[in-house]
C-alpha cells in the first residue's frame, strides 16, 4: 500500500496550511517552514494515516547563487507499513543557518544533522553532541581562521592548502617492504593492471 499525495498533505494541512510540494520522478517533495519541521516530522511519524517510522538521511544543498535562501536542508522519510517515501525540504538563509534539532523524534537524526553541520555547516539548535563528523574541530582557513565546509560551493575544488594537516606515517616504509616481499612471494599476473608498480 502506497499513501498518496493528497493523503499527506491532509495530514500536514492542521500543522502548515497549505503546503508547496512538486514531485520529481514520482517522489513527493513538501516545503514547509524552519518553524514548522519540528511539528512536521512528528505529525508524520506519529499520524497513522501516514506513519513515517524512519529518517532515512538529512542532507543540505546549497544553492550559492541564491540571495535569498543560500541553502535547502532536505529530510528523507520512510514508511515501512506504507512502503512509501517522502522528502522534507526547508530553505535556510547564509545569514542565519540555524536549524532545529529533530533528534527528539528520530534517534538517527543524530549522526545526520552532524555530518550536515560538517560538511555544510548549518547548525542544528539543541542537537545533543553537535561536533565535527569527518573533519577535526580546527578545521580552518589557515590564514583568516574561520571555518571551512568542504561541501559549500564556494570551498575550492582542490581544498586550501594547509587546512587539514596529515599526520606523520611512519609505518610507511615498513609497509612498502612488506608489500615487496609479498609481490615476491605471490608475483602479479602481467594481465591485471590492478597492481601498481608503486
Amino acid at each position: 500500500m502506497s499513501l498518496s499525495k493528497e493523503t499527506i498533505l491532509d495530514v500536514l494541512r492542521p500543522v502548515v496550511g497549505e503546503a508547496q510540494t512538486y514531485e520529481h520522478h514520482n517522489q513527493l517533495s513538501v516545503i514547509v517552514g524552519r518553524s514548522e519541521i519540528v511539528d512536521v516530522l512528528r505529525e508524520l511519524r506519529d499520524n497513522p494515516l501516514t506513519k513515517f517510522e524512519q529518517l532515512v538521511d538529512i542532507t543540505a544543498i546549497d544553492w550559492l547563487k541564491n540571495k535569498q535562501d543560500r541553502f535547502e536542508v532536505v529530510y528523507f522519510l520512510y514508511s515501512i507499513s506504507n512502503k512509501a517515501r517522502v522528502r522534507i525540504k526547508i530553505a535556510v538563509p547564509e545569514k542565519d543557518v540555524h536549524v532545529p534539532t529533530v533528534t527528539d523524534i528520530y534517534e538517527s537524526a543524530n549522526w545526520y544533522e552532524r555530518e550536515t553541520y560538517d560538511m555544510y555547516g548549518i547548525r542544528f539548535d539543541g542537537h545533543p553532541d553537535l561536533r565535527r563528523f569527518y573533519m577535526p574541530e580546527d578545521y580552518v582557513d589557515p590564514e583568516t581562521k574561520e571555518p571551512l565546509y568542504p561541501l559549500r560551493k564556494d570551498y575550492p575544488l582542490m581544498g586550501i592548502p594547509g587546512a587539514a594537516i596529515m599526520p606523520d606515517f611512519p609505518e610507511k616504509e615498513d609497509w612498502k617492504r612488506k608489500k615487496e616481499a609479498y609481490l615476491k612471494e605471490f608475483p602479479a599476473n602481467p594481465l591485471d593492471t590492478s597492481y601498481s608498480k608503486n
